[in-house]
């Protein structure tokens, strides 16, 4: 585990400028769509298949995704706000230059995805599945991530600011420059041996004192 006070590379937060956007006027969402400079308002795509399309240089807001298949599906140079949704399916979708803010999801499949110059600011995913995801140059500032499973993922240059991280899995993930240092709570119920590539506070650190004792099979009782 690395000392608090080590330098650890920054993330790049995206730079979205998004572009004079047309209404969307579309009624479903297609399969290999491509939808590029749109704006989409309070659209509700519940239960619709847009597995493989790609959003390039668009506005979703309030958008209703309940099991909304995106599965391959590619975001760009977007922003995302409000949008809610339970059981999104994004597995190996590949998010770069978004940014995602105040999204309410639950359940959201994102195993195998790729995040690249992402930021997550506000908002609550529940349940996130981020397995053998990979995430480089991400940002989740004041935002509340419930069990979020990062089993097998690899994270480079992630940060996590003024967020709450509850229950967190990294079993076999691969953390590299991962700054949990600014994390408003930090909880991880499995995997804290995969810590190695990481900085946190000693605070942090006397935190997880325990969990980390149980991970190294260290019992610990008191003193006769």
């Amino acid at each position: 585990m690395t000392r608090s006070n080590r330098v650890v590379k920054a993330a790049r937060r995206p730079e979205v400028r998004l572009p004079e956007l047309v209404a969307a006027s579309i009624g479903e969402l297609e399969p290999d769509g491509d939808y590029d400079g749109l704006e989409f308002h309070e659209a509700d795509f519940a239960g619709q298949d847009g597995a493989g399309a790609r959003f390039m240089d668009c506005s979703l807001t309030g958008c209703a995704l309940d099991e909304t298949r995106l599965h391959h599906a590619r975001v760009l140079d977007s922003v995302l706000t409000g949008i809610r949704g339970v059981g999104t399916d994004l597995a190996e979708a590949s998010l770069r230059d978004v940014e995602l803010v105040d999204a309410r999801l639950g359940g959201v499949q994102l195993h195998g995805a790729v995040l690249e110059r992402v930021l997550v600011r506000g908002g609550k995913i529940d349940y996130p599945n981020l397995r053998k995801a990979r995430l480089k140059d991400v940002v989740f500032q004041g935002c509340v991530l419930v069990e979020p499973d990062f089993g097998g993922a690899r994270l480079e240059r992630v940060e996590f600011v003024d967020c709450v991280l509850k229950g967190a899995d990294l079993t076999a993930a691969t953390l590299v420059d991962v700054d949990l240092r600014r994390a408003a709570v930090l909880d991880i119920t499995r995997g804290v041996g995969r810590l190695s590539g990481a900085v946190i506070s000693h605070t942090q650190l006397l935190d997880l004192a325990a969990v980390l004792a149980a991970e190294i099979g260290v019992r610990v009782a008191p003193e006769d």
